[in-house]
């Protein structure tokens, strides 16, 4: 697969064109758009702070929103113009799962900058269970099988084993659940009477909002959770506690969020859509030009009290190709947060399908579909038909070169075995891969009164 040409000129290249970039018809060129407290928001706030809005004729205020409920009922009701999102969020309010409203999305914002991590206790426990490198250090990525034995000590005394995770729909709660089956520890299940996703679980997965998960977790409610940056690194940093896997080990290069706007916003405004992601491909692509080079003035963004609000050193841990496991243990990791490269910006069908097989896996989506079903639903919700326009027109622009990009004409990545498990992952054959899978609902199961039925 053709990948990217080099970014080594695109600072000056921006720069030296942004002054022609202006999108002509705006609709509506001032925006609210909405973020959770988090990294990977990073586009939106780069996008902001280095023009590029203000280049495509935009006036945007930024607002961050206290959880993903709330940001997506915003946008939905038209509070919010368009909003980083759960890639999940989309997709689920568009099948009516939770929120109902058609949202769409044109632009996917990172791929992987998630992490599980685990109180001090748990990993004085699971440590037990995990292999030592010659160094001393634990030999990554850590399997939830190290964990099981811990969950099992937990039940044998009657007590609940709780984690946390930041939305059903969430990236988070399905790499959580991913890694637990993959260790032979059962998640729990969903069905259309009992939304916990509790059922016949070995522990208890629920909701905490990402920039809460270090207190909840230090004041005992969870022992542990799934989150992106910088929260996992925040538990680091206070000494509370550890980092065991981080979804690049998970599902390397994974997609993690989106931009989303409504249906009806889109159909509306499209000049104003393609305006917007214009200016994100721009921000993606100074995030990660010249070998990362500038993600530390990134952080500095990041830190600042109306982005992230978190420390700079607890951002950089992660952001500037590193991740701090306990305390002194840091490790490179160049590809924690990816923004442009690996085609990372573009919003594959085969993306949107992975979370509709896991939504299926989980008891979500209650009755089998065909893989048209997945096909079509995936078409609704992504939309690389913008994506692809916007590109092509900072290409005409001179802003960007057509070398750069990926348009991948049928939207489908390559068939992929990149898995914590090894198990391979085709999105044109999404039944076949749910069947294949450990753990949760297969073929024509279903959940009916809290038992797994066919």
């Amino acid at each position: 697969m053709k990948r990217f040409a080099s970014l080594l000129v695109l600072s000056s290249l921006l720069s030296a064109t942004s002054a022609f970039a202006w999108t002509d018809g705006i609709e509506k060129d001032q925006l609210t758009l909405g973020f959770i407290k988090l990294t990977d928001m990073a586009p939106i706030a780069i996008a902001k702070e280095k023009g590029f809005f203000d280049d495509e004729g935009l006036s945007v205020t930024v607002e961050a929103q206290s959880n993903w409920k709330v940001l997506l009922d915003r946008v939905i009701s038209g509070e919010l113009d368009g909003a980083h999102m759960l890639a999940g969020q989309p997709i689920a309010a568009t099948i009516g799962y939770g929120t109902q409203g058609n949202v769409i999305t044109p632009f996917s914002m990172d791929l992987n900058g998630n992490a599980i991590t685990v109180s001090n206790a748990i990993w004085d426990e699971m440590k037990k269970n995990v292999k030592l490198g010659a160094d001393g250090k634990p030999e990554h990525p850590i399997s939830a099988a190290a964990l099981k034995p811990v969950i099992e000590k937990y039940k044998a005394e009657g007590k609940p084993f709780n984690l946390g995770m930041v939305f059903p729909v969430s990236t988070h709660n399905y790499e959580l659940r991913y890694w637990l089956a993959a260790g032979g520890i059962n998640p729990g299940l969903y069905s259309p009477e009992d939304t916990s996703g509790q059922i016949e679980g070995d522990v208890l997965i629920s909701v905490t909002p990402p920039p809460q998960m270090p207190a909840t977790m230090e004041a005992g409610t969870i022992l542990g959770y799934s989150v992106g940056e910088p929260w996992n690194q925040a538990a680091v940093a206070k000494g509370i506690g550890v980092p065991v896997i981080t979804d690049h080990d998970i599902w390397k290069n994974n997609p993690e969020k989106v931009f989303g706007f409504t249906e009806k916003f889109a159909e509306e405004n499209p000049n104003t859509v393609l305006a917007v992601t214009k200016a994100l491909i721009r921000a993606a692509i100074w995030l990660d030009e010249n070998d990362n080079a500038n993600r530390a003035e990134a952080v500095e963004i990041l830190s600042r009290p109306e982005y992230v609000g978190a420390d700079k050193a607890v951002i950089a841990n992660s952001m500037t190709g590193t991740f701090e496991y306990e305390k002194g243990d840091k490790r490179p990791a160049a590809d924690f947060n990816v923004f442009f490269r690996y085609n990372a910006t573009f919003p594959y069908y085969s993306d949107a399908v992975w979370y509709l097989t896991q939504m299926r896996r989980w008891g979500q989506i209650a009755e089998a579909k065909p893989d048209a079903w997945f096909d079509e639903t995936a078409k609704k919700v992504y939309r690389p038909d913008l994506y692809k326009a916007a590109a092509e027109a900072l290409v005409a622009e001179g802003v960007v070169t057509a070398d750069m990009f990926e348009f991948d004409a049928d939207g489908y990545r390559e068939p992929t075995a990149e898995f914590l498990d090894g198990v391979s992952y085709d999105g044109k054959a999404p039944n076949a891969y749910i069947d294949s899978l450990t753990i949760g609902l297969k073929d024509d199961q279903k959940v009916v009164a809290g038992q797994v039925t066919n």
